[in-house]
């Protein structure tokens, strides 16, 4: 059966000014993903792989062409209407954590979920354990292991079970058994939620555990 798409981009170009005229950084991009679907993006530094997850993730607008989240097209939402699509379906992993400094393990996993109003104290609990992290609930993120910050950070993606996951590199500060370590809890917790993952990784190792794989080469996908 096909599963309808929870991110549809359809003939995108986004250009950003430049000391000579604009710089065409996406050229016509297309693809769909639906829920349950992994996708990993990969190109050269420059070729718009971020400028791509911004447009995915509602923090940008396209000069041309369409985005959707749910059937819903961003570029006719206001900051408001996108800022609460942001909340409530969509979650980014950084390479860096971006993890609250003030919070503990426990409060951090739910953080995301509390302000989309999807609060669940068991299902945190759940992916706590899943996670590895549930002896480390009441500690601060320095001190946890660069490992332990992003299990936190990963669980806070998906305990308020978001219909899109954006990752941007999230392995990439981890050492190799580390990072594979973490995208297994990863890969496994998103099939559990079935959401639509869409990764950026500059690791062909890394994009080959994804379902599915498109390069960005000259802000066209190849």
């Amino acid at each position: 059966m096909t599963r309808a798409a929870v991110l549809t981009i359809s003939d995108v170009w986004k250009s950003f000014p430049g000391d000579t005229g604009p710089i065409e950084v996406l050229r016509g991009v297309s693809l769909d993903l639906p829920g349950g679907d992994t996708l990993a993006l990969t190109g050269e530094s420059g070729s718009g792989k971020s400028t791509l997850l911004h447009l995915a993730g509602a923090l940008d607008a396209p000069n041309k062409g369409q985005v959707s989240v749910l059937g819903h097209a961003t570029h006719g939402l206001g900051d408001s209407q996108r800022a609460a699509l942001r909340r409530d379906h969509i979650s980014v992993v950084f390479q860096q954590f971006n993890l609250i400094p003030s919070l503990n393990v426990r409060d951090n996993i739910s953080f995301q979920a509390r302000l989309a109003g999807r609060g669940a104290p068991e299902w945190c609990a759940t992916l706590a354990d899943k996670l590895g992290l549930a002896d480390h609930l009441t500690k601060f993120p320095e001190q946890l292991s660069g490992g332990q910050q992003q299990r936190v950070a990963i669980g806070r993606a998906l305990a308020g079970r978001p219909a899109l996951v954006l990752a941007d590199e999230p392995t990439g500060n981890l050492d190799e058994a580390t990072g594979d370590a973490v995208l297994d809890v990863m890969l496994y917790l998103v099939r559990e939620t079935d959401a639509a993952l869409l990764m950026v990784t500059h690791s062909k190792r890394v994009a080959g555990r994804m379902a599915r794989r498109l390069h960005l080469r000259g802000g066209q996908l190849v």
